[in-house]
């Protein structure tokens, strides 16, 4: 490969599939490219790719990708190489290059706010907001728990709508 813009895809390319699902956007109608005669004609075709759904032939190579995937149910060998490739966003830590020299004009035409957009950067582990559990108490827990006495309201007031029923129960 000659080319260091499709050197720096293929390189972004496997560490993002390293860290999960990837999705590629890229013109349907370049050179090269082999996906199903039903979407050839895509100016903006989105692929996702991962190594959880064990393709057999997953190859990110000097030329491009190569992988075969499902479209509505039917399994299609897709060709994509680098040239057709403008845009990789990972799923999973939300990273987007974007490569606007490949992007077809259509997209270059439209206004901003339609074209894909970088998202904002994901906060780094101390910044997110921590996830935590607790416990909910099963319906005949709940059943056992005294009611607190009830109040009469002072005066006109919006009453909080009642809590929602929890959706899930304990199985034994």
């Amino acid at each position: 490969m000659d080319d260091k813009k499709g050197l720096d895809k293929k390189e972004r390319l496997l560490a993002a599939l390293d860290q999960g699902m990837v999705m590629i956007h890229l013109d349907a109608r370049r050179p090269g490219v082999l996906v199903p005669a039903s979407i050839r004609g895509e100016a903006h075709l989105r692929l996702n790719l991962s190594y959880r759904f064990d393709p057999p032939d997953l190859t990110v190579g000097e030329w491009g990708v190569r992988c075969t995937l499902s479209f509505s149910g039917s399994r299609f060998t897709v060709a994509v190489p680098w040239s057709a490739l403008f845009a990789i966003a990972s799923h999973v830590t939300k990273e987007f290059w974007m490569y606007p020299d490949d992007m077809p004009p259509e997209l270059l035409q439209q206004p901003a706010t339609a074209r894909p957009q970088q998202p904002m950067p994901v906060p780094v582990a101390a910044e997110r907001p921590r996830t935590f559990l607790r416990e909910v108490p099963s319906e005949r827990e709940r059943a056992e728990e005294p009611k607190p006495p009830e109040v009469p309201p002072e005066g006109p007031q919006d009453d909080p709508p009642p809590p929602r029923r929890g959706h899930l129960r304990l199985v034994k």
